[in-house]
This record gives C-alpha cells, structure tokens and sequence, in this order.
C-alpha cells in the first residue's frame, strides 16, 4: 500500500503546515522527499526492506534518512491506527474502481453477445432439465443483471467508506489544531468520519467488500459452470477461442475450459491478506472473462435442436387448454399425459396428430399447433423482463443506459 501511504502522508503535511502545526519549509522538505520516494519504489530504484516493521515505518524512515529530522515531523497528530485505517480505505477506493471499470467492461461485452443472440431460440434449463424457451440473449443478459448488480453494491459500498478516518489518531482524537476537513478534501473523501473511535475501531467496509467480491466471484463462478456445461459435448451449445482452454495430455480430442474452471473454484476467498487476495483474483478473473465473453460463438442450431426435443412448450399446451376454460390442474394433468404418450412413443407433441389430442380433451382445436410452436411459444412470453428478441433488446438497451451513468 506504499502509494496510499505516501499519498495520505503528503495530505497530512500539507494540513500540517496550513495549521501551522510545523514550519511551511519542513512540510515542503517531506513532500519533497515523500515524492522521490514514490518515484524511487515505482522505478525499483528503491526497494522495500523485508526486514522494516512494516511499509509505514520503512516509508518514515527512509524520508527522515533523506532529508533529516524534518522527517520526524511527519507523524505529528496522527497514529499508526488511523494511518493504516486511511490507507486501506484509499487502497479500496482505488482498486474498486478498477473493479468496476473491469465489471462494466464484461456487461458490455455480455450485452453485445445478448443483443447478437437475442432471437437465437435455445431451452431454459430448471434442475439441469430442459424447461420452457428462452433465447440465448437471455440467458447472457441474466448474468448481465447479476454483474450489474455487483456493480451498485460496490458503488454503495464506496459511498458508505468514503469518509477519511485521519485525525482519529490512536482512538481519541488529538490535542493539536487539525483540519480534518481539509485533510480529508485533499484526499478526495467526502468527509472525516464524524467519530474518532469508529474511525480506527471498525473495518466494516473491509467485510463488506469482501462479501461484494465474493459475490461477483460467485456470479462468475456460476457463469462458469454454464460456460463448461454448454461447451461440453453433450450440449455443444457454444465454442469459446481456444486461448481459454486447454488440451489433454493423451485425448486428442478435448477442449477443457480451464479458464473457467478457475474461477468456478475461487469463488470463496479471508483483513488485509485476504483483501489483497479477493482483489487480485477478481482483478485477474474479470480480465480474463471479458475477452473470453467477446470471442464465444453459439451453436444456435444445437440450441434450437435441444429446445425442440426438450418439451419446453408443455406448460403453453396446459395454458391452451387453461385458456380454453379448463382449470389449470387439470390442464396441467393432461399436457403431462401427453408428454408422457410421447416420450413412449419418441415422439414430439408438435407432430402428434389431433385426433390423438381429442382423445384427451374435446378442447383441442387446429389453433393447437400454432400455440405450442416454440417460437411462438417464445414471442408471447411478453411479461416485463421475459425472454422475447424485443424484451432481451430493451434490456441490452437499459443496461447500456446504466453503464453510459456509471462513465
């Protein structure tokens, strides 16, 4: 955290010497020397000791080694308590806006496939069972939703951490006269936080942006399973570049997602070491999502075939007769006789004939076919969020909106 700790000690300088606290020269002599600092550890120049008692101390004494005893002012009314609760906040407010650029970034790139894809007609899947017809924009703009919504509790996150904590000193305060407020808007916060002993205490917004990366890993974590589900064999729903895959030692034949499997299995990460570690890896994962997301192809002709053998227009057949005055239970009852009849019979309900229908129900008419076609079956899903080309637009379209207010 050496960039956020020089950066808080320059702020905590320069309100030094507007208070008056030590002499305009000596603040101008440790940001002088804080800044070559900065620029030495960036160069390699200077390495950190591995042996100092930590990055704050190494930083203190190696300015009071370079520009002498002005150096041992630096740390005037202020504690090592609030000057690492300051740096871990400014670390946080740095690398979650990364994150979020990074989020932003595979929304995008999942709203450009969804919108390529929306009318590309596949089954949803409910306990790994072929349901009822979506499209695979659809599904893509699901996780749209879910990364968008890791997006806003980041966001609120930062809201609710972006008061500056320096001046709390050790837990009560200090006897000099500080500005918090300058100090504070020097360093970009909203404003000091308004209780000394909460302000070096509590690591609340540490825990909480553990559990917002957690669950973006989870959300990754589940697109992932989706992604070596739908590019195994058995579905052959989509193709992913094979830069994000590797091969098999002895089977010629294999593709395997390991990209993908490495986010599906660190989707569970621990103050510090684990903040360190939840970050790089959501860092490292979203960067690896994003061009992933860019470069994956459908097979909309696998999709459309598992949607026509899935029987995913059973409940449409129980809402034809629901509509036709038929209480739903007992519509319900039949349309899963009929799929029963034409599992024996290998049989799809679109190519049974209607005589075989009546025999069920004197409801059924000749309309009964142009009900219980799949795409038809997909363009009157026409409730708010549902699975239509036009709907997965105008959700492309507000998540677009979104994004465009996030930049």
């Amino acid at each position: 955290m050496y960039p956020e700790d020089i950066a808080g000690s320059i702020a905590h300088a320069k309100m030094l010497a507007k208070q008056g606290i030590i002499p305009e020269e000596a603040s101008a002599k440790i940001i002088a020397g804080l800044e070559g600092i900065l620029a030495d550890l960036n160069s390699g120049k200077l390495e950190i000791d591995p042996a100092a008692e930590d990055i704050h101390m190494f930083i203190e004494e190696t300015l009071t080694d370079r520009i002498g005893q002005d150096g041992k002012m630096l740390h005037t009314a202020r504690s090592r308590n609030d000057q690492v609760a300051l740096d871990i906040r400014l670390y946080m407010r740095e690398e979650n806006g990364q994150i979020k650029q990074l989020l932003k970034d595979l929304v995008a790139a999942l709203c450009d496939q969804a919108e390529k894809y929306k009318a590309s007609l596949m089954p949803g899947y409910t306990h790994l069972q072929r349901a009822q017809p979506v499209t695979f924009g659809h599904q893509l703009m699901a996780y749209a939703y879910m990364f968008m919504r890791d997006l806003e509790r980041l966001g609120q996150m930062e809201e609710r951490m972006n008061y500056s904590p320096i001046g709390s000193c050790a837990l009560a305060g200090t006897t000099y006269p500080i500005d918090r407020v300058y100090e504070a808007e020097l360093l970009g916060f909203k404003a000091p936080v308004a209780n000394s002993l909460y302000g070096v205490s509590d690591r609340d917004h540490v825990v909480e942006d553990l559990s917002d990366l957690a669950l973006v890993m989870m959300h990754l974590s589940r697109l992932s399973e989706e992604l070596i589900l739908w590019s195994s064999w058995e579905f052959h729903f989509v193709r992913l570049a094979d830069a994000y895959a590797t091969g098999s030692s002895i089977m010629p034949q294999k593709k395997n997602l390991d990209m993908a499997e490495l986010a599906y299995n660190k989707d569970m990460q621990e103050d510090k070491e684990a903040l360190f570690d939840a970050i790089d890896n959501v860092e490292l994962c979203l960067e690896t999502f994003i061009p992933m997301i860019k470069t994956l192809e459908a097979n909309e002709k696998a999709m459309h075939q598992a949607a026509q053998k899935g029987f995913i227009n059973a409940t449409d057949l129980a809402d034809y007769l629901t509509k036709k005055g038929m209480p739903f239970r007992d519509a319900y009852h039949i349309s899963g006789q009929l799929v029963a009849l034409c599992i024996d019979q290998d049989t799809v309900l679109e190519d049974l004939p209607l005589e075989t229908y009546k025999g069920y129900s004197d409801l059924f008419e000749e309309d009964l076919y142009q009900a219980i076609d799949l795409h038809n079956c997909l363009v009157k899903r026409t409730s708010l969020g549902g699975p239509t080309p036009e709907s997965v637009q105008k959700q492309v379209d507000e998540v677009r909106g979104k994004l465009a207010e996030e930049n």
